[in-house]
Parts: structure tokens; sequence; C-alpha cells
């Protein structure tokens, strides 16, 4: 069984494969079902075609797949552009809900990148010149003569 370009797993109950779908998550697919008239405890191929119908006819009221894909990147955009807390956070790539980053927000911000000392190695690698960084002491630096 295909939706809106997806294809739902044959062999899962009814109300967990159509969470498959972005947009119908848990708390939306008994509604779904209830107005499509079919059981939840019912298996994908066991369905028949004009269950899979009704079922099409109930998922047109809710945005699914393309459209809440698009509408959900527009408001984010709409954010960046008015310059809003929210959309500085989107731009920066840090959560925009409240979350703390001192320790943890990996999934937002990426893998870890040590900063502080490099070794010699990935220094030269990297083109840095080690010895040109170190200032070199000379002899009229405070001392009596």
């Amino acid at each position: 069984m295909r939706i809106s370009g997806v294809s739902i797993p044959e062999g899962k109950r009814i109300d967990i494969a159509l969470t498959y779908l972005y947009g119908i998550g848990r708390g939306n697919v008994y509604e779904v079902l209830q107005k499509a008239e079919v059981d939840p405890a019912k298996r994908v191929k066991t369905l028949s075609e004009e269950e899979q119908k009704r079922i099409q006819k109930a998922l047109e009221t809710h945005k699914i797949e393309g459209d809440l894909r698009a509408e959900v990147t527009e408001v984010i955009k709409r954010l960046k552009e008015t310059g809003s807390y929210r959309g500085m956070r989107h731009i920066r790539n840090l959560p925009a809900r409240g979350q703390r980053t001192r320790s943890n927000a990996r999934t937002k911000r990426g893998k870890r990148v040590t900063i502080g000392a490099i070794k010699k190695e990935v220094a030269t690698k990297m083109g840095l010149d080690t010895k040109a960084e170190t200032p070199t002491k000379t002899s009229d630096q405070g001392g009596k003569k």
C-alpha cells in the first residue's frame, strides 16, 4: 500500500504503519482510523480495497508529506528573515526551544570539535608553523647590564 509516495509496511498493524507518513503520529492516527471506520488492530495486508480508499480519503483532511514539509520550511525561512530569536537559533544551528547546550545538543550541533592544543603532526598537516608562533627571548628584557 502506498500513500503520498510512501510505502506502508505490509506486515504491521495499520495504526503503527500509518505513522510512517510524515505528519501522522501516534496521537492523530486513531482520529484518521475512526473517521475511515477501520479497526486499528487490523494488519495492512488484510485491508480491503474499500478500506484503503476510506483511509486515503480520511488522510486528505490532514497535511502530510510534501505539503507539510514545505510549510515547515517556509515557517523557518520566515523566522530567519525576520531575525527573531528562534530564527537566529536556526541560523546558528542551535536548539530553538530552550534546551541546554553546554553538555548536550549533539544531534543539532554535530560531532564534537576539540578546541585548544594541537599536536605538532596535525599542525604541520594544516600548514601551521609551530616554531614561528612561539616568541623568542631577547637580552633587553628587564635584565641589568
